[in-house]
């Protein structure tokens, strides 16, 4: 006799909030800011952030799938991963 059993994900509070910033078309491309958060957590999260984005401006096509990468390693460490690129991405201007 087989139950349904439902798997509830269990709501985890976030340890930090970091956003990454484009800077420009001249290496460094990205800036990297903590808001909040347990440093040592979020310095190692800086590290694998820039192992996939160092060389990625926003217009290559390899920087959408890298930036999926980054916002699910923050959310495997209960982060809260923002980008500004200093314009609209296109997530934003369907939700809008």
């Amino acid at each position: 006799m087989a139950e349904n059993a439902e798997v509830q994900e269990e709501e985890v509070e976030p340890i930090g909030e970091v956003r990454i910033v484009y800077l420009g078309p001249v290496e460094p491309h990205y800036g990297y800011e903590s808001i909040w958060g347990d440093e040592a957590a979020i310095n190692a999260f800086f590290d694998r952030a820039r192992a996939r984005l160092t060389l990625l401006p926003p217009h290559d096509p390899q920087f959408r799938r890298n930036r999926d990468r980054v916002k699910m390693d923050g959310e495997r460490e209960h982060l809260i991963v923002t980008f500004d690129l200093g314009y609209p991405e296109d997530d934003e201007v369907q939700a809008s």
